[in-house]
């Protein structure tokens, strides 16, 4: 069974990015795409445009201090919309990031028009944020220092 046009067009585009092929990348989204970041943390808001994408992805490897992974893992799509589920890992200062993530898709016009994250929010907020302060963000979760636990596993409060 041959991929959906949608999640053909995703999947490239990711794989551009993380292969570091930003005009394969580009390619890939409408000039007004907005990209939903949820949370509290530093990386948190809208970004407005192809240069505002860039950017975010910029300061997510800077606040990692250059080692953010991202493997993907699938990608599915309908007429309107795809999604990709990929794993993201960072360690930072002695702390460690891993997470699955979802990102949702709007296609329009064959171009991506929007996107938004979902993910462990907590540990996501919780690991950017330790460059302002020492202190999570959040006491619900947190993320952990990488010697106590298993890298999946997160401290309850």
């Amino acid at each position: 069974m041959r991929e959906h046009p949608n999640a053909a067009l995703v999947r490239q585009a990711l794989e551009a990015l993380l292969g570091g092929d930003l005009a394969t990348f580009s390619t890939a989204f409408a000039d007004d795409v907005v990209w939903h970041v949820p949370g509290d943390g530093p990386l948190a808001g809208e970004y407005r445009g192809l240069a505002s994408l860039l950017a975010l992805f910029g300061r997510q490897v800077g606040l990692s201090d250059g080692t953010l992974q991202v493997e993907l893992h699938d990608v599915m799509a309908s007429d309107d919309h795809a999604v990709a589920w990929q794993q993201i890992t960072a360690e930072r200062d002695g702390f460690l990031l891993d997470v699955v993530e979802a990102l949702v898709f709007h296609i329009r016009d064959g171009k991506v028009a929007e996107v938004w994250q979902r993910t462990d929010q907590y540990m996501v907020d919780d690991f950017f944020s330790y460059g302002a302060s020492r202190r999570p963000r959040r006491r619900r979760k947190q993320a952990i220092p990488v010697g106590l636990a298993d890298s999946r596993v997160t401290a309850r409060a």
